[in-house]
């Protein structure tokens, strides 16, 4: 398999992949694009984070023959202004990444960002997401459980009613 159609995902008991466009008997998430807000992101999802969604920004753009049926991206592209949207998302990591005194390079950022709620998020797909970050969190940074708090969206997102997305392929871990 190739290593670029694929990447980690730890739920502590064991490994997932999942593959698009190929077949596997394993299965692995390639990317995550969190809806929630980046000061809930531990240091290893906020930079994971940013180096995904300039992935993302080249994918959206045409620049790159892999991941561009990523289920993730389906938002953005619907969203009908895929390359301010992905920039809309991008810019909140690198202000929590200032405000924690890392350096993201916003030069990368390839356009002017969609103004904050212009996407929207269910209620459900945020708790799914909350509970990986959890079960991410309690196996690589134990310390950061108590400032995740409560759920909360990322600025481009407005919280709605609703289960979890139609294109989130992921399932939360159960508990060690």
């Amino acid at each position: 398999m190739v290593a670029s159609a694929m990447a980690f995902l730890s739920s502590g008991t064991g490994r997932q992949y999942r593959t698009y466009g190929r077949q596997s008997r394993e299965t692995e998430v390639v990317m995550r694009l969190w809806s929630l807000h980046p000061s809930l992101l531990d240091r290893a999802a906020l930079v994971a984070g940013w180096r995904e969604g300039l992935l993302a920004q080249k994918v959206l753009q045409g620049r790159t023959k892999g991941y561009r049926h990523h289920p993730q991206l389906e938002r953005f592209r619907e969203g009908g202004q895929p390359a301010a949207l992905i920039a809309g998302w991008l810019l909140p990591l690198a202000d929590e990444a200032a405000v924690r005194g890392y350096h993201f390079n916003t030069s990368l950022i390839a356009s002017e960002p969609a103004d904050a709620g212009s996407l929207t998020v269910t209620r459900g797909q945020l708790e799914l997401e909350f509970d990986l970050l959890v079960a991410k969190v309690r196996n690589r940074d134990a310390a950061w459980l108590p400032r995740l708090g409560r759920p909360s969206a990322h600025p481009l997102f407005r919280v709605v009613a609703g289960a979890v997305e139609g294109w989130e392929r992921a399932s939360v871990p159960p508990p060690d």
